[in-house]
């Protein structure tokens, strides 16, 4: 089980996640991205599937604002930090 939130506090909106895993990210009205399965919160599974789009993502990203763990994030980017 993998689940995904991005830390909207250090992200600076150049949208590499969304090009490389848009059914998992996106960006919001403000530029900053977030993860669409819910709504940024951290709480929901990501599917296995969508695993090599995540961790592309993941290591794409410049401000290294995407955060993955194992277990929910419950809405917190640096709960596990």
């Amino acid at each position: 089980m993998k689940y995904t939130i991005v830390d909207k506090d250090t992200c600076i909106g150049c949208g590499a996640c969304s090009d490389v895993a848009p059914v998992i990210f996106c960006q919001d009205t403000k530029g900053n991205s977030h993860a669409l399965l819910d709504n940024n919160k951290g709480t929901v599974q990501v599917p296995e599937e969508l695993y090599d789009d995540l961790y592309d993502a993941y290591e794409g990203c410049p401000s290294e604002s995407i955060k993955i763990a194992d277990n929910s994030f419950d809405g917190n980017p640096n709960k596990f930090e």
